[in-house]
């Protein structure tokens, strides 16, 4: 009779070892308390940086009403 692997001890410890050693080797935001926690590799993590536009976002669009409006103006 062939014995089952699931059931062979030495298999057990090996499966909790994998899956702490898993636990420990990921990095994730963690809430604490309230507070976002960064993951433990923050600091290795690239930056995205964005660069700040124009206070006023239809800029293009206000633009062209009003040479509209002078285009209008001037015709009439």
């Amino acid at each position: 009779m062939r014995r089952n692997a699931t059931r062979n001890p030495v298999w057990r410890p090996v499966a909790w070892a994998m899956i702490v050693a898993g636990i420990a080797t990921t990095g994730c935001q963690v809430d604490v308390g309230g507070q976002t926690l960064p993951s433990p590799y923050y600091m290795t993590d690239d930056i995205q940086y964005f660069e700040s536009g124009p206070e006023f976002k239809l800029s293009r669009e206000a633009a062209a009403l009003k040479a509209f409006s002078a285009d209008q103006a001037a015709t009439y």
